[in-house]
């Protein structure tokens, strides 16, 4: 079998074996094929075989997977991007060395280190000035309060929320499960605030349609045959929240992700462990949970004198 073949295989074990998302699947797809395009380049071979792959092919792809936008005239990949491109080979490799198909061995390709962004997040009083802006007067102002309050009480994905329905969210207990990424069960908890705002929410609503939170443009197309016609898409939520913001007057960038970020670091603020932040954001890695501990830092001078004992 030539590599082409391998990748469809690949994919599609990514998909029914591993239980990956198609958007995984979709991304992987396009970084592999990205990677046999730029080595048949650099062996001048298009029927590419799994031997052909070799720590020098590699070397090479790495250089030129760094100018790949010089050279296509465009911008150049971000180290992140590139890092994505490499653990989707690595996947691949992986694979084929399970399928005991001699290629290059996984262990030789190294991930480039990746500075990580400090996340920017919201303080209490920055979202209660947020809410404040909304009017509560109208069915569009309720869904709005419930949509900032659930994403900021809950922790969630901008599309975990958009894939709510009524029956999805238990406003009695203040707790339900929602499916993250790697089609990952997850419990989510909410405020007895944020519960009460979700049911004004429901309750002013006259409509029998399932999704916790609908779009109420009058541009919207005819209905299909979901019936999902009207549920809101995660740019409709970011629109939500980059409204109250604006209005609020906060100048820094916000989005649904922003209130997620606030919804950790308000954890950890207060004394949360991160282990247990982990679990509440359904991160794989405890790695990507860490981003959050600069919050930390401004306390470490009064954690330092309030119990280092001086010397006299």
């Amino acid at each position: 079998m030539d590599m082409y073949d391998l990748l469809n295989d690949f994919l599609e074990h990514l998909e029914i074996e591993s239980g990956r998302s198609k958007k995984t699947v979709e991304n992987y797809k396009l970084y592999l094929e990205r990677f046999l395009e730029i080595c048949s380049e650099i062996l001048n071979k298009d029927d590419l075989k799994p031997s052909d792959i070799t720590r020098e092919v590699l070397r090479k792809y790495r250089l030129k997977l760094n100018r790949y936008g010089s050279e296509n005239g465009g911008d150049d990949l971000k180290v992140i991007t590139q890092a994505y491109h490499l653990i989707a080979l690595r996947g691949f490799m992986k694979y084929l060395a399970r399928r005991e198909i001699k290629s290059l061995d996984p262990s030789l390709i190294e991930l480039p280190h990746v500075v990580r962004k400090q996340v920017t997040f919201l303080h209490f009083d920055e979202v209660e000035d947020m809410l404040e802006q909304i009017d509560l007067s109208t069915e569009s102002g309720l869904r709005d309060r419930a949509i900032i309050e659930l994403l900021y009480s809950g922790g969630l994905r901008v599309s975990e929320l958009t894939s709510l329905n009524r029956d999805s969210i238990n406003l009695e207990r203040r707790e339900f499960m929602v499916r993250g990424k790697g089609s990952k069960d997850r419990p989510i908890f909410i405020s007895q605030s944020c519960a009460d705002r979700v049911r004004d929410y429901l309750d002013a609503r006259t409509d029998s349609l399932p999704a916790l939170f609908l779009n109420n443009s009058r541009n919207l197309q005819a209905v299909d045959t979901s019936g999902d016609y009207r549920r809101m898409t995660p740019r409709s939520v970011e629109r939500v929240v980059q409204k109250y913001a604006r209005l609020a007057g906060i100048t820094k960038h916000v989005s649904p992700h922003t209130l997620r970020h606030s919804f950790a670091t308000d954890l950890l603020m207060n004394g949360a462990d991160i282990r247990a932040v982990q679990s509440m954001l359904g991160h794989a890695d405890i790695s990507t949970t860490q981003i959050y501990t600069h919050v930390t830092d401004a306390h470490l001078r009064d954690i330092h004198e309030k119990f280092h004992s001086e010397t006299k």
